[in-house]
């Protein structure tokens, strides 16, 4: 089998290509990807090929390519392929070298990578997120333009008796002009919205383990489908605090010399579940007596901010114990105080 390794950029790729058996190098180039000369060398080579790169965005062409040539992609974690780099200097080839000496000694730290279908899914859910951002900084501004002449509704600024009072606002003429274009431009959103929402719906339905997060207060399926999109076959985490830190729910930490610091969350797992995750926080703890209670106490203590992270951490623990036993949220609650006895016990059998 023939091992490349693979520095991938938008316009070209550096490879360098080895032998498996005797991991004799054989090729170093550069591959330009707009005049066709990357798809030409794929599909020149006969033997059976690995090619090897860094986790990065735009390779959808290059692995639909691959597939259908027959040749094995393998992605890796560009973090620890970097953390492999011994020397300081940085280039392209040697970025491609080290990829190929990953390979060879069987070290190359691959990835788990999502299906064609469950990547497209992805969109659906981006999309739908980012259309909420600019609804809610569509509305901000407007609520901006109201407090301005001392109109102070909050979200009964977009009911009808809002709408009215807002469109009655006597503005200079630029200010006016926003206001029509805001509220336009608002109008335009909701029905995509709605459609997008009414797509996220079905999609959770169709899948048994979106079905089974549902049954949690306050996850509805946008959460719930963005949840098992994300982390993909719940045996890949052993723990839940695994799947706390992929969420990037977990604190920073400097310890040292026997003393240990914990600081914020570090927020370097996925942006989207993340946030609505903590999204979620409100009508979970408005609809459950335990994470109501969790929460007030948490509030007293440390302040609205921490305590809907560490509400929100406990949400994602809750939803990892849920898919990896398979139980509804009647049954992870079903004994009296706190659910970690049902959670202990379901992971004691486990292991």
């Amino acid at each position: 089998m023939l091992i490349i390794g693979c520095d991938f950029h938008p316009r070209y790729q550096q490879i360098a290509m080895a032998n498996d058996e005797t991991g004799e190098l054989l090729i170093e180039r550069r591959l330009d990807h707009a005049s066709g000369e990357a798809h030409a060398f794929y599909r020149n080579l006969e033997c059976p090929v690995r090619v090897g790169i860094e986790a990065t965005g735009p390779i959808h062409w290059f692995e639909r390519l691959l597939a259908e040539l027959g040749h094995e992609l393998w992605i890796g974690d560009s973090a620890k392929i970097r953390a492999s780099a011994v020397r300081k200097q940085k280039t392209d080839e040697r970025d491609a070298l080290l990829i190929l000496d990953l390979l060879l000694a069987k070290r190359f730290p691959k990835i788990w990578v999502p299906t064609p279908a469950e990547r497209d899914l992805r969109q659906l859910l981006w999309h739908r997120h980012k259309l909420v951002c600019m609804r809610t900084m569509l509305g901000n501004q407007l609520h901006a333009l109201a407090m301005s002449q001392g109109l102070c509704r909050k979200k009964k600024l977009f009911t009808k008796k809002g709408r009215i009072e807002l469109v009655r606002l006597g503005l200079a003429p630029w200010a006016s002009r926003r206001r029509e274009e805001l509220l336009r431009l608002l109008e335009q959103l909701e029905p995509s919205i709605t459609e997008l929402d009414r797509a996220v719906m079905q999609e959770a339905k169709r899948r048994q383990d979106a079905v089974l997060l549902m049954t949690h207060p306050g996850i509805g399926p946008v959460t719930s489908l963005a949840f098992v999109l994300a982390i993909g076959p719940i045996a890949r985490f052993p723990h839940s605090k695994k799947i706390v830190s992929y969420l990037g729910l977990n604190p920073s930490e400097d310890s040292s010399g026997g003393r240990r610091r914990l600081g914020a969350i570090s927020k370097q797992g996925n942006t989207m579940v993340r946030w609505l995750l903590i999204e979620a926080v409100y009508p979970a703890v408005r609809l459950d007596p335990e994470l109501r209670q969790d929460y007030q106490r948490l509030k007293f203590r440390r302040g609205h901010a921490v305590a809907k992270v560490a509400i929100a951490r406990k949400l994602a623990v809750r939803m990892y114990w849920m898919l990896r036993t398979g139980a509804d949220y009647a049954q992870l609650v079903r004994r009296q105080g706190s659910p970690g006895g049902t959670l202990m016990n379901a992971s004691s059998s486990l292991a």
